[in-house]
């Protein structure tokens, strides 16, 4: 007879950990690219964002206090203490059903002026993520953000582009050398406003 299985306890496997960092790898570089395309108090994470926001003020009053420096700069301890930590959960549960993926990990800025970097990002749960990208994409707070993906994204580009002027440079000189190149790319993410990020 098997012993009953107990999530607390477990001990995670380390591939298992590795597919968890790929994924929230992948969100993260999904919602910076949406943050440099679409102006964030456009931009929609779920299909019950005016529900999640209005949720988290009511949840959180601190956090609705302007000029709102508790959400644009997050503090992990206030989040990892005891009194956070039971709050949050309670917040979190309230959308098993609601939200698909509500608990798995994400990683998020701690400074929303910020881009993601080893110092500016911390793992929260998915919904810890939409409850504090929610709230600063509607207050202005990812405006600063908004513009600095622009700003490094035409950077890349004229970084590309200069890239694949030496690369035809140099193939031309040898006629018989010749350069296949793949032109640098940024991936666009579809969107589609129906599903959650």
């Amino acid at each position: 007879m098997s012993a009953k299985f107990d999530p607390n306890t477990a001990q995670n496997a380390i591939e298992i950990e590795k597919q968890f960092a790929v994924k929230a790898v992948e969100h993260a570089q999904i919602y910076w690219n949406l943050l440099e395309k679409v102006n964030p108090k456009d931009l929609r994470l779920t299909k019950i964002d005016d529900e999640i926001f209005e949720h988290t003020m009511s949840e959180f009053p601190e956090l609705n206090e302007a000029p709102y420096d508790k959400v644009t700069q997050l503090d992990e301890d206030w989040l990892k203490s005891a009194e956070g930590k039971k709050r949050w959960h309670k917040f979190i549960s309230s959308y098993e059903k609601k939200v698909t993926d509500y608990n798995f990990g994400s990683l998020i800025r701690t400074d929303a002026r910020g881009e993601y970097g080893e110092k500016n990002t911390i793992f929260v749960t998915r919904m810890q993520f939409y409850a504090f990208e929610i709230a600063r994409n509607r207050l202005g707070l990812n405006d600063r953000a908004h513009e600095l993906a622009k700003e490094e994204a035409a950077k890349e580009k004229a970084k590309a582009e200069k890239e694949k002027g030496k690369k035809k440079a140099n193939g031309s000189r040898d006629p018989n050398h010749h350069v296949t190149s793949i032109p640098n790319y940024r991936v666009i993410y579809s969107y589609d406003r129906e599903d959650e990020l």
